[in-house]
């Protein structure tokens, strides 16, 4: 379980000294410090549980997000993250994982966010298809949707099949609120996918 550094002063108050004797529970291991001011009880906890305690408000997507519905078929070994009006990329090296946190528009950070729960965890994580824009908007623009197409299936090596799961609804709705060329041109490109499969 994951607790503040306060939580844990305050549960140790009986003691004489709560901060020796967190100093002597990080030394046995009973508590983990994963960043400052956030400490861990579980060694073996997986670290994408633990991102959104880490730095936020956030939630996992971008490269994390799409390999974690199976998206894009490489290894993701860093943990990534969206939050917003940060103005700068956000890097920690944990015991629990390499996390990267970077900025979205403000105007969209809210929507497509799902809450999942595992056991006493709860994380929040982008929709499909929120992750899959959060990623086009953070790439090089392209210049029209034929090069939009070879983005999505040469470059992030993303199948149609998949492609066509998106819900254009979603898709059509956060497009207009990115304020990116990828993500409407993203759009552009599943309707015209579904037009020729129909």
């Amino acid at each position: 379980m994951i607790k503040t550094y306060s939580m844990i002063i305050n549960e140790l108050k009986e003691y004489g000294n709560p901060k020796m004797k967190l100093n002597r529970l990080v030394h046995d291991e009973k508590y983990i410090k994963v960043v400052k001011g956030i400490y861990e009880t579980t060694l073996d906890v997986s670290g994408y549980l633990l991102a959104g305690s880490i730095y936020g408000p956030s939630y996992l997507s971008f490269d994390f997000a799409l390999s974690y519905y199976g998206m894009i078929p490489e290894a993701v070994y860093t943990i990534t993250s969206a939050t917003f009006k940060k103005n700068k990329i956000k890097e920690y090296h944990t015991r629990y994982g390499n996390f990267l946190f970077r900025d979205v528009p403000a105007k969209v950070f809210p929507y497509g966010i799902k809450i999942v729960t595992e056991g006493e965890y709860s994380y929040q994580i982008a929709s499909r298809e929120k992750a899959l824009c959060d990623k086009l908007y953070i790439m090089k623009p392209v210049s029209n949707i034929k090069d939009m197409g070879h983005l999505l299936i040469d470059n992030l090596r993303i199948e149609i099949e998949e492609l066509q799961k998106l819900n254009l609804e979603e898709i059509y709705l956060l497009s207009g609120m990115y304020n990116s060329t990828n993500v409407k041109y993203l759009y552009k490109y599943l309707m015209r996918l579904t037009y020729d499969c129909n």
